[in-house]
């Protein structure tokens, strides 16, 4: 890519699509970005550089590139595509990854091989946090399913009045309002998102629905 592109990009920032990393010397955080990017709209990886965006570069970038290869296969379930680009600015060397979104959602990070231990990472503005059960399941209905439809009886039409004055709600609320449980409004929701009526806005504490 070109330089001149490359350092705005570092100017203005991380954002959705864009993480710096400053070394490669903890490559489960690291993967943990890439498969939060391919969970979501995709993104860039930049390492070497600081997240105050200073061109900090990397030392031992063939070492660099050798783990964090290394990692990517080994830690990422099922596999990923990506680009690794090496790169020189101001004569220091920095790394690039390129995530495209996948159609193979969810991806996981997998560390010890015990599926139980699988952990799901989306991206959020400019962070990338563990998703929740609900999308979880979003991520895979959306790969696997097409025309959903639901029965809209009492439990939806509390949903809908209850989004057309608080725009927003819970699982947790949900349940509560329409005196179900949290396993039914966690399934209504869901289904909800599926069938393009609802949108979910991941969140680190909860996930909020709203009207699509």
């Amino acid at each position: 890519m070109e330089i001149k592109e490359l350092k705005t990009q570092i100017k203005q920032g991380e954002n959705l699509t864009v993480e710096f990393k400053l070394k490669t010397n903890h490559p489960e955080k690291i993967i943990k970005e890439i498969v939060a990017f391919a969970n979501s709209k995709g993104g860039r990886l930049l390492i070497g550089i600081s997240d105050e965006k200073e061109i900090k570069g990397l030392k031992f970038i063939d070492e660099d590139e050798y783990v964090l290869v290394k990692n990517i296969e080994t830690h990422i379930f099922p596999k990923i595509n990506y680009t690794i680009e090496k790169v020189k600015i101001d004569s220091k060397d920095i790394l690039i990854l390129e995530i495209p979104e996948s159609d193979q959602k969810p991806h996981y990070v997998d560390l010890d091989g015990n599926i139980e231990n699988r952990k799901v990472y989306v991206r959020v503005n400019d962070k990338s946090v563990q998703a929740s059960k609900e999308i979880r399941e979003i991520l895979k209905g959306e790969r696997k399913s097409k025309n959903i439809k639901f029965n809209y009886g009492d439990k939806e039409t509390v949903l809908m009045k209850y989004l057309d004055e608080k725009e927003k709600i819970t699982v947790e609320e949900f349940s509560k309002i329409a005196n179900i449980n949290y396993k039914l409004a966690s399934r209504t929701l869901i289904l909800l998102v599926l069938a393009n009526v609802l949108k979910v806005q991941a969140n680190e504490v909860k996930d909020f629905f709203y009207i699509s």
